[in-house]
């Protein structure tokens, strides 16, 4: 049975777990505001609020044990983590012209979400297992880049370019924490510019070299590529600097917005909260990321350090695409906003990810003598 020592709960996070219900609150009152009324018998508002549930459960089973576990389970999680991206090529479930999820019955797995959440702790377990004091050479990156290259590859094929490319940006991030050499910066980095060309002429499908040009020139294509950018934009723009109130949004309850509980969940608040409610909400969300990079910085150990920084940059990025392609300075490449759009895998992987902040920064003052007072 799992017991948890009283000096872990003495140095519990009570600022952080503040912080993640404040922007959770204000999460579910948009999510509410942005499909209220809904048709049918499980409104989305209904099914994320068992989820958010869901999500506290997963936090409490987080906390129970010592984030050192997640080190000798690493490449367990991995294998069952890439075989459930396996799964989802044969005989996952398809809409829009991809094919993401397994049907679980009470709700839609997409396992690319927690595979995000498996490459910060593939990552972190490596880096944390092999110190360099000159930095990385190119040699000892060929693991991680073949650790992140396979789900990288197994989600290009469903297709998700977007969510593809966060395996990337998360391997850059930890591996710039890790420390390179000079000569493996560059050698990476003309690699980087010769796949981004390649890709463009190879790789990328005709709809997503539409994204992009849509990008530079929304207008072009106003009734079309370019149709939720702009209305993203007039959304925002009509909040003026108070906003319409709660639930008084006409871009949003009256249609005109897509996605307007996804991908452009932020739209929804931006115009009925105005710059000022956005600004509270921006606040109040990167206070959150810095505050958990502060647990990172006051870990006990190294693969507490890369965990932490791991899961921080992994909600960093997410919100800063998201919020830049409903600004329309980036193509809309289906990055949800963290704890923010709806979606349950996203929303599940993203509280799990706190829940591993909180034990780091739970234990941050464990010695040997206190593994005693716990089984984890």
């Amino acid at each position: 049975m799992l017991r948890m020592d009283r000096r872990f709960l003495a140095s519990f996070d009570w600022v952080l777990l503040f912080l993640l219900v404040l922007v959770c609150g204000m999460a579910y009152m948009n999510l509410y505001s942005a499909t209220y009324p809904s048709p049918g018998r499980m409104p989305p508002y209904l099914k994320q609020g068992y989820l958010l549930l869901m999500g506290v459960v997963g936090i409490l089973f987080i906390l129970s044990f010592d984030y050192k576990e997640l080190h000798l389970w690493n490449y367990p999680i991995y294998v069952f983590t890439i075989l459930l991206l396996a799964l989802v090529i044969f005989a996952g479930n398809s809409a829009g012209g991809a094919q993401r999820w397994i049907n679980l019955g009470f709700f839609q797995l997409q396992p690319s979400e927690p595979a995000k959440l498996m490459m910060v702790i593939t990552l972190a377990s490596y880096y944390s297992r092999k110190e360099t004091v000159i930095g990385y050479s190119l040699k000892e990156l060929i693991l991680p880049i073949i650790l992140m290259a396979i789900p990288f590859v197994l989600i290009l094929i469903q297709p998700d370019l977007g969510t593809a490319l966060m395996f990337v940006i998360i391997f850059i991030s930890m591996t710039v924490l890790a420390k390179l050499r000079w000569s493996t910066y560059i050698i990476l980095g003309a690699s980087g510019i010769a796949m981004i060309v390649l890709g463009w002429l190879y790789v990328l499908k005709p709809y997503q070299k539409q994204r992009v040009e849509t990008l530079l020139n929304p207008a072009h294509n106003a009734m079309e590529e370019g149709y939720q950018i702009l209305q993203s934009k007039i959304a925002i723009g009509s909040g003026g600097l108070f906003g319409k109130g709660f639930m008084e949004g006409t871009q949003g309850h009256l249609h005109f917005l897509p996605e307007r509980h996804t991908d452009f969940a932020f739209s929804v608040w931006c115009e009925e909260w105005g710059f000022a409610g956005s600004l509270f909400f921006l606040l109040v969300y990167f206070i959150m990321l810095i505050w958990g990079l502060h647990a990172a910085m006051s870990a006990k150990d190294r693969f507490g350090l890369f965990l932490s920084f791991g899961v921080v940059a992994l909600i960093f990025w997410q919100a800063v695409i998201n919020l830049l392609m409903i600004l329309g300075f980036l193509p809309v490449v289906g990055i949800p906003l963290p704890m923010f759009s709806y979606g349950g895998s996203s929303l599940l992987t993203t509280l799990l990810g706190m829940g591993i902040l909180l034990n780091v920064r739970m234990r941050r003052f464990q010695t040997e003598s206190t593994l005693e007072g716990c089984d984890g």
